[in-house]
């Protein structure tokens, strides 16, 4: 009997050795941390199948290794647009070498006016790098339900004054192409690029 007894404490040993092993690995497991809203998992937005402005057809998988940051928007956006954009290219410029890691994508809700050529200079005012995106009315329309973004078309005084209602804000991915933080307009250059940062160690 005393060997039996032994032998059951010594199982018991180790199997609250294990146990506290495994609650150790998982406390020390740290959850990245995000400024914007942490999406992890979420099952929407997965693809942008649409064209570029140099008129190469583009998914986001083409920015494996980059973490991705995408803009629902159009060139004739008197404030919110460019705002976002000139913010986006201010965390390229905060991540210093880092930079070439970040991949900033405008996709215009108004592909009647954004023609390649007008998005491509629109582009060349914030970043040669980054890259706008159109499709048709109908490949934007699904895009838009997949990504959850409101748009609409405001009449205008004349038929081509119209302005666009669109939702405003930035999806964030991770250097393997899945979403992970929604950035709310209007939070700041520091929070995005925070944001980013914690996203670019996690790939190290």
């Amino acid at each position: 009997m005393p060997q039996r007894r032994l032998a059951i404490k010594k199982i018991a040993v180790v199997a609250l050795s294990i146990s506290a092993t495994a609650l150790f690995s998982a406390c020390s497991e740290k959850k990245t941390e995000f400024r914007g809203v942490d999406v992890t998992g979420a099952e929407y937005a997965r693809d942008l199948p649409l064209t570029d402005h140099h008129g190469k057809a583009r998914h986001l998988s083409d920015f494996a290794g980059k973490v991705v940051v995408v803009f629902f928007g159009f060139t004739q956006c008197p404030d919110v647009c460019p705002t976002s954009m000139l913010e986006l290219a201010e965390v390229k410029k905060m991540l210093g070498p880092d930079g070439d890691r970040l991949q900033g994508i405008f996709v215009t809700v108004d592909p009647e006016r954004d023609t390649p050529e007008v998005l491509k200079a629109y582009m060349a005012n914030f970043d040669p790098t980054f890259l706008a995106l159109r499709g048709t009315p109908e490949q934007l329309a699904a895009v838009a339900k997949d990504f959850k973004i409101y748009y609409k078309k405001v009449d205008g005084k004349t038929p081509t004054s119209y302005t666009m209602d669109h939702s405003a804000g930035s999806y964030v991915y991770d250097t393997a192409g899945r979403l992970r933080v929604y950035n709310r307009y209007g939070s700041g250059a520091q929070a995005l690029a925070a944001d980013v940062k914690a996203l670019l160690a996690e790939a190290r």
